[in-house]
């Protein structure tokens, strides 16, 4: 039924834009005909419109991948560089936060690890709507900043690293078959505020997955159970995110974005200082403007990094963001 609605809407969207393209074009002839210079400019305002809107469609089209629609979990793990890198990764959460915010999805903070000083060492978000997953998983790799620390006295310039990691929520109509014996649980008091919202109990819970390695963790909740549940939650993504991987590097061994995926390999940069731009290594793309692209403006990145991913460029997706 979800596909259903899915397709039913793409139909109706494609439909209405033919419709309404076919009726802007009929008046704009009119009001060029007749000379209506007010008019014309409203015909071409509408065909601005509509040409957004059909763009849109198109990048909702690349959304084909199996989990595509699903929900997503996004991890963040602070490089090696102490405060700088923990800030970087704070950073991060935030412009995905608000990116979240920007696209009408629900966030929800799973676990975050805070730095000593700064910033966090690791931080779990989920994303909830429709096609996050489709949206952020062109997000996984390494994000490099270059900046005047706000944390050095001598005012250097200082680069950071954090990775970034996305995986979808597995719903109850996947199967992820996981064994007892493969599991390693620990539970940890979980950080808190502090005062009244102090953590006394050992609720926290983190699972490892013996054969592959995979470390899950939750803290969000009091309940030593509800956590446990969450972070089983986790580890299923985590696996059936690793099968979709595997699939997609038989069906196509020569994928370069995947290879690009992974701690050492930056996807894109983040400069401060000494001049201001973000560029995505694996497009191209670039702005100018990465105050506006850390508050969240992604999806220029995204669609461009998703159209690469699924042609083996950038496409027409890939333009300069100024």
């Amino acid at each position: 039924m979800r596909e259903r609605t899915r397709l039913d809407q793409a139909i109706t969207a494609c439909r209405e834009i033919a419709s309404e393209l076919a009726d802007v074009t009929e008046v704009a002839e009119l009001a060029e005909a007749e000379g209506d210079d007010d008019l014309v400019a409203e015909a071409d305002a509408a065909l601005a419109k509509l040409a957004r809107r059909s763009k849109e469609m198109e990048i909702r089209a690349l959304f084909s991948g199996e989990a595509d629609g699903n929900d997503a979990y996004l991890e963040i793990h602070a490089g090696a560089g102490g405060t700088e890198s923990q800030d970087w990764a704070q950073m991060l959460l935030r412009m995905y936060t608000r990116w979240a915010e920007r696209q009408g999805f629900k966030t929800e903070l799973v676990e975050a690890h805070a730095g000593e000083e700064a910033g966090v060492k690791s931080a779990t978000l989920q994303i909830k709507g429709e096609n996050a997953y489709g949206w952020a998983k062109t997000e996984s790799g390494v994000h490099r900043l270059v900046r005047i620390s706000p944390f050095d006295s001598g005012a250097r310039r200082h680069t950071s690293f954090a990775s970034v990691w996305v995986y979808p929520v597995v719903d109850d109509s996947i199967e992820v078959e996981i064994e007892d014996k493969d599991l390693k649980v620990d539970t940890y008091r979980a950080s808190g505020a502090g005062g009244q919202h102090v953590n006394t109990t050992d609720s926290a819970v983190r699972i490892t997955h013996l054969p592959t390695n995979i470390v899950v963790q939750c803290q969000n909740e009091r309940s030593q159970h509800k956590n446990r549940a969450t972070a089983m939650k986790m580890l299923r993504a985590r696996l059936y995110e690793q099968e979709l991987q595997r699939r997609e590097e038989e069906a196509n061994a020569a994928n370069a974005v995947k290879t690009e995926i992974g701690w050492g390999h930056q996807i894109r940069s983040y400069v401060l200082q000494p001049y201001q731009m973000v560029k995505d290594l694996r497009t191209g793309l670039e702005s100018s403007q990465p105050q506006v692209v850390l508050d969240g403006d992604l999806n220029a990145f995204m669609s461009a990094a998703l159209a690469a991913r699924i042609h083996g460029d950038a496409g027409e997706a890939v333009e300069d963001l100024d």
